[in-house]
Protein backbone atom coordinates (compact mmCIF):
# COMPACT_ATOMS: atom_id res chain seq x y z
CA UNK A 1 0.00 0.00 0.00
CA UNK A 2 1.27 3.73 -0.66
CA UNK A 3 1.76 5.72 2.29
CA UNK A 4 -0.71 8.59 2.33
CA UNK A 5 1.53 11.89 1.37
CA UNK A 6 0.32 14.37 -0.24
CA UNK A 7 1.05 14.21 -4.07
CA UNK A 8 0.75 16.66 -6.70
CA UNK A 9 -2.39 15.90 -8.68
CA UNK A 10 -2.70 15.24 -11.93
CA UNK A 11 -5.68 17.08 -14.02
CA UNK A 12 -8.66 14.70 -15.00
CA UNK A 13 -8.99 13.56 -18.36
CA UNK A 14 -11.71 11.80 -20.75
CA UNK A 15 -11.49 7.93 -21.06
CA UNK A 16 -13.89 7.31 -24.48
CA UNK A 17 -15.51 4.07 -24.71
CA UNK A 18 -17.09 2.98 -27.73
CA UNK A 19 -20.89 1.72 -28.26
CA UNK A 20 -20.75 -1.58 -28.20
CA UNK A 21 -21.42 -2.60 -31.54
CA UNK A 22 -20.81 0.20 -34.46
CA UNK A 23 -19.22 0.41 -38.13
CA UNK A 24 -15.94 1.57 -37.95
CA UNK A 25 -15.48 3.34 -41.17
CA UNK A 26 -18.92 5.34 -39.77
CA UNK A 27 -17.79 5.63 -36.60
CA UNK A 28 -14.57 7.28 -37.47
CA UNK A 29 -16.44 10.64 -38.08
CA UNK A 30 -18.42 11.27 -34.79
CA UNK A 31 -14.09 9.99 -33.51
CA UNK A 32 -12.86 12.37 -34.97
CA UNK A 33 -15.17 15.47 -34.00
CA UNK A 34 -14.81 14.01 -30.43
CA UNK A 35 -11.07 14.42 -30.37
CA UNK A 36 -11.15 17.90 -32.08
CA UNK A 37 -13.38 18.74 -29.55
CA UNK A 38 -11.10 18.96 -26.37
CA UNK A 39 -8.65 16.60 -24.42
CA UNK A 40 -9.21 12.68 -24.49
CA UNK A 41 -6.76 10.28 -22.43
CA UNK A 42 -7.82 7.37 -24.49
CA UNK A 43 -10.43 5.39 -26.64
CA UNK A 44 -11.58 1.63 -25.46
CA UNK A 45 -12.53 0.31 -28.17
CA UNK A 46 -15.40 -2.19 -26.53
CA UNK A 47 -17.12 -5.01 -29.20
CA UNK A 48 -19.11 -7.48 -27.91
CA UNK A 49 -20.02 -10.24 -29.21
CA UNK A 50 -18.53 -9.64 -32.76
CA UNK A 51 -15.76 -11.91 -34.49
CA UNK A 52 -12.08 -10.97 -34.18
CA UNK A 53 -11.75 -10.05 -37.55
CA UNK A 54 -14.50 -6.75 -36.71
CA UNK A 55 -11.93 -6.01 -33.72
CA UNK A 56 -9.00 -6.40 -35.93
CA UNK A 57 -10.65 -3.92 -38.92
CA UNK A 58 -12.24 -1.31 -36.14
CA UNK A 59 -8.48 -1.09 -34.51
CA UNK A 60 -7.13 -0.77 -38.23
CA UNK A 61 -9.65 2.34 -39.10
CA UNK A 62 -9.85 4.27 -35.51
CA UNK A 63 -6.20 3.66 -34.28
CA UNK A 64 -4.50 5.90 -36.38
CA UNK A 65 -7.19 8.54 -35.56
CA UNK A 66 -6.52 8.13 -32.13
CA UNK A 67 -2.64 8.39 -32.63
CA UNK A 68 -3.36 11.52 -34.87
CA UNK A 69 -4.51 13.50 -31.71
CA UNK A 70 -1.98 11.92 -29.06
CA UNK A 71 -4.67 9.25 -27.78
CA UNK A 72 -4.14 5.71 -26.52
CA UNK A 73 -5.90 3.33 -27.99
CA UNK A 74 -7.20 0.33 -25.35
CA UNK A 75 -9.29 -3.33 -26.59
CA UNK A 76 -11.45 -4.03 -24.08
CA UNK A 77 -10.77 -8.03 -22.44
CA UNK A 78 -8.45 -9.20 -25.59
CA UNK A 79 -4.87 -8.86 -24.16
CA UNK A 80 -4.13 -11.02 -27.47
CA UNK A 81 -5.60 -8.47 -29.58
CA UNK A 82 -3.95 -5.67 -28.11
CA UNK A 83 -0.74 -7.53 -28.98
CA UNK A 84 -1.95 -8.12 -32.40
CA UNK A 85 -3.15 -4.64 -33.18
CA UNK A 86 -0.20 -2.86 -31.75
CA UNK A 87 -2.57 -1.50 -29.10
CA UNK A 88 -1.39 0.75 -26.18
CA UNK A 89 -2.97 -1.36 -24.16
CA UNK A 90 -5.83 -3.64 -22.80
CA UNK A 91 -8.70 -3.23 -20.55
CA UNK A 92 -9.65 -6.04 -17.90
CA UNK A 93 -12.61 -7.16 -16.82
CA UNK A 94 -12.66 -9.64 -13.34
CA UNK A 95 -14.26 -12.31 -15.74
CA UNK A 96 -11.96 -11.58 -18.87
CA UNK A 97 -8.55 -11.85 -19.26
CA UNK A 98 -6.13 -11.87 -16.19
CA UNK A 99 -4.04 -9.06 -15.13
CA UNK A 100 -1.16 -11.06 -14.74
CA UNK A 101 -1.20 -12.94 -18.00
CA UNK A 102 -2.44 -9.61 -20.00
CA UNK A 103 0.92 -7.96 -18.43
CA UNK A 104 2.75 -10.85 -19.48
CA UNK A 105 1.72 -10.95 -22.93
CA UNK A 106 1.64 -7.23 -23.51
CA UNK A 107 5.27 -6.24 -21.82
CA UNK A 108 5.92 -3.52 -19.04
CA UNK A 109 4.93 -0.07 -21.19
CA UNK A 110 1.70 -1.24 -22.76
CA UNK A 111 -1.19 -0.22 -20.23
CA UNK A 112 -3.04 -2.59 -18.83
CA UNK A 113 -6.40 -1.13 -16.83
CA UNK A 114 -8.24 -3.75 -14.54
CA UNK A 115 -12.32 -3.34 -13.74
CA UNK A 116 -12.41 -3.48 -9.99
CA UNK A 117 -16.59 -2.94 -9.30
CA UNK A 118 -17.09 -0.90 -6.32
CA UNK A 119 -14.34 -3.53 -4.40
CA UNK A 120 -11.88 -2.07 -2.34
CA UNK A 121 -10.13 -5.05 -2.07
CA UNK A 122 -10.05 -5.72 -6.21
CA UNK A 123 -8.26 -2.28 -6.19
CA UNK A 124 -5.52 -3.00 -4.05
CA UNK A 125 -4.92 -6.27 -5.34
CA UNK A 126 -4.80 -5.18 -9.22
CA UNK A 127 -2.93 -2.00 -7.50
CA UNK A 128 -0.33 -4.10 -6.15
CA UNK A 129 0.02 -6.17 -9.21
CA UNK A 130 1.19 -3.23 -11.25
CA UNK A 131 -2.32 -2.25 -12.39
CA UNK A 132 -1.83 1.47 -14.31
CA UNK A 133 -5.10 2.04 -13.16
CA UNK A 134 -8.45 0.69 -11.36
CA UNK A 135 -11.96 0.72 -12.59
CA UNK A 136 -14.87 1.58 -10.26
CA UNK A 137 -18.29 1.81 -11.24
CA UNK A 138 -21.14 1.49 -11.89
CA UNK A 139 -21.63 5.31 -10.95
CA UNK A 140 -25.13 6.15 -12.42
CA UNK A 141 -27.29 3.91 -14.43
CA UNK A 142 -26.46 2.87 -18.15
CA UNK A 143 -27.47 1.40 -20.84
CA UNK A 144 -24.52 0.66 -22.14
CA UNK A 145 -24.05 -2.61 -20.23
CA UNK A 146 -25.68 -4.33 -17.11
CA UNK A 147 -23.93 -3.33 -14.38
CA UNK A 148 -22.24 -5.89 -11.73
CA UNK A 149 -22.21 -3.62 -9.03
CA UNK A 150 -23.32 0.50 -8.05
CA UNK A 151 -20.00 2.27 -6.37
CA UNK A 152 -20.52 4.87 -3.98
CA UNK A 153 -18.79 8.32 -4.12
CA UNK A 154 -16.54 7.51 -0.75
CA UNK A 155 -15.29 4.90 -2.36
CA UNK A 156 -13.27 7.46 -5.10
CA UNK A 157 -12.32 9.38 -2.03
CA UNK A 158 -10.82 6.68 -0.27
CA UNK A 159 -8.87 5.77 -3.24
CA UNK A 160 -7.65 9.37 -3.35
CA UNK A 161 -6.42 9.62 -0.12
CA UNK A 162 -4.44 6.18 0.04
CA UNK A 163 -3.45 5.33 -3.59
CA UNK A 164 -0.86 7.23 -6.50
CA UNK A 165 -2.39 4.38 -8.87
CA UNK A 166 -5.04 6.01 -11.06
CA UNK A 167 -8.76 4.95 -10.50
CA UNK A 168 -11.09 5.46 -13.38
CA UNK A 169 -14.89 6.48 -12.56
CA UNK A 170 -17.67 4.73 -15.01
CA UNK A 171 -21.36 4.15 -15.72
CA UNK A 172 -23.74 6.30 -16.58
CA UNK A 173 -21.47 9.72 -17.10
CA UNK A 174 -22.93 12.89 -18.33
CA UNK A 175 -21.64 16.40 -18.90
CA UNK A 176 -24.70 16.60 -16.11
CA UNK A 177 -23.54 14.60 -13.16
CA UNK A 178 -20.16 14.21 -13.61
CA UNK A 179 -19.00 16.75 -11.49
CA UNK A 180 -19.30 14.71 -7.62
CA UNK A 181 -17.16 12.43 -9.20
CA UNK A 182 -14.04 14.95 -9.98
CA UNK A 183 -14.59 16.05 -6.78
CA UNK A 184 -14.11 13.14 -5.00
CA UNK A 185 -11.43 12.72 -6.82
CA UNK A 186 -11.53 10.62 -10.16
CA UNK A 187 -8.61 10.20 -12.23
CA UNK A 188 -10.58 9.83 -15.75
CA UNK A 189 -14.21 9.40 -16.91
CA UNK A 190 -14.90 6.90 -18.62
CA UNK A 191 -17.83 7.96 -21.25
CA UNK A 192 -19.59 6.56 -23.97
CA UNK A 193 -23.63 7.52 -24.51
CA UNK A 194 -22.55 10.52 -22.63
CA UNK A 195 -20.59 11.58 -25.41
CA UNK A 196 -21.66 9.49 -28.64
CA UNK A 197 -25.62 10.24 -27.23
CA UNK A 198 -24.92 13.89 -26.70
CA UNK A 199 -27.63 16.27 -28.39
CA UNK A 200 -25.06 18.75 -29.90
CA UNK A 201 -22.99 16.10 -30.50
CA UNK A 202 -19.54 14.42 -29.62
CA UNK A 203 -17.51 17.71 -30.15
CA UNK A 204 -19.65 19.66 -28.05
CA UNK A 205 -19.99 16.59 -25.18
CA UNK A 206 -15.73 16.90 -25.11
CA UNK A 207 -16.00 20.51 -25.07
CA UNK A 208 -18.00 20.63 -22.21
CA UNK A 209 -16.60 17.53 -20.18
CA UNK A 210 -12.82 19.72 -20.65
CA UNK A 211 -15.18 22.77 -19.52
CA UNK A 212 -16.19 20.98 -16.15
CA UNK A 213 -13.14 19.69 -15.44
CA UNK A 214 -11.23 22.69 -15.82
CA UNK A 215 -13.74 24.28 -13.16
CA UNK A 216 -12.95 21.58 -11.06
CA UNK A 217 -9.85 22.12 -11.16
CA UNK A 218 -10.09 25.77 -10.72
CA UNK A 219 -12.34 25.27 -7.30
CA UNK A 220 -10.19 22.93 -5.88
CA UNK A 221 -6.79 25.22 -6.15
CA UNK A 222 -8.95 27.88 -4.56
CA UNK A 223 -10.24 25.59 -1.97
CA UNK A 224 -6.46 24.10 -0.99
CA UNK A 225 -5.32 27.71 -1.40
CA UNK A 226 -7.66 29.25 1.13
CA UNK A 227 -6.95 25.73 3.72
CA UNK A 228 -3.21 26.17 3.83
CA UNK A 229 -3.95 30.28 4.38
CA UNK A 230 -6.04 29.53 7.25
CA UNK A 231 -3.59 26.61 8.69
CA UNK A 232 -1.31 29.11 8.16
CA UNK A 233 -2.48 31.75 10.13
CA UNK A 234 -3.54 29.02 12.57
CA UNK A 235 -0.03 28.38 13.38
CA UNK A 236 0.80 32.23 14.02
CA UNK A 237 -1.72 32.49 16.39
CA UNK A 238 -0.80 28.92 18.28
Amino acid sequence: MAEQHEVERIRPQLYLITPPQLDPNEFATPLRQALEGGEVACLQLRLKDVPDDDILAAAEVLMPICHEFDVAFLVNDRPDLARETDADGVHVGQDDADYDDARQLLGPDRIVGVTCHDSRHLAMVAAEEGADYVAFGAFFPTTTKQPKATAELDLLEWWAEIMEVPCVAIGGITVDNCAPLLAAGADFLAVANGVWAHPDGPKAAVTQFNEIIDQGEQELAERNKAEKAAAKEARKKG
